[in-house]
């Protein structure tokens, strides 16, 4: 008896199911369906309409909403491409879910194009607007946290060198070493040394 309390809480408390219908909509882009429900990608903290044209996120992390007022409560964001608020996201709150996106991913391999595809605009406009708000491009930020990083490895672990490459997205450990010293005048090594 309780779990089926909790099932039905659990339903009412997601604002709505996935059937099978709005998945195939959110697959198909299906415009029919806008203002139907809204779906939320909650690793993104992004919510769009089912016709939006961005790459269709994993079924087990989208959540749904009857309106675009129940997935702003449950602190999602409207997506920049289809805009379901029909309201733009200021460009600061747009730059600070990238960058928040970086700092957990970044050692996955990340392109402007994925990141652009994660965020629901294009490589341009994010790359610009993503210079316009930080002063640096999201190429550099992505290289200014893994350098952070390896500064850490450095300092606190005996890792070598190239598994600390690895440990921080960058698998070419001869880039890595290059990068470091152009950013930091020293090698990985001698900023061991030195720290």
């Amino acid at each position: 008896m309780t779990d089926s309390v909790n099932i039905g809480f659990q339903e009412n408390h997601d604002y709505g199911m996935m059937t099978d219908k709005k998945w195939q909509a959110i697959i198909n882009n299906d415009a029919s369906y806008n203002n139907q429900f809204f779906y939320a990608v909650k690793t993104t903290g992004i919510f769009c309409k089912p016709s939006c044209k961005s790459r269709v996120p994993k079924k087990e992390n989208v959540r749904i909403f009857q309106n675009a007022e129940q997935a702003l409560q449950a602190n999602f964001r409207p997506c920049k491409r289809c805009k379901p608020t029909n309201e733009k996201l200021p460009d600061s709150e747009w730059v600070a879910l990238i960058t928040e996106y970086i700092d957990k991913n970044f050692i996955e391999k990340l392109t402007l194009e994925t990141l652009a595809d994660i965020a629901h605009g294009s490589p341009y406009h994010l790359h610009r607007t993503f210079k316009k708000i930080t002063g640096i491009t999201p190429v550099e930020y992505i290289q200014q946290v893994r350098l952070n990083v390896a500064k850490k490895y450095l300092i606190q672990t005996n890792k070598a060198i190239a598994d600390i490459s690895i440990c921080v997205g960058m698998p070419n450990t001869p880039y890595f070493i290059t990068l470091f010293r152009k950013k930091t005048g020293h090698t990985p090594a001698q900023y061991r040394e030195l720290h």
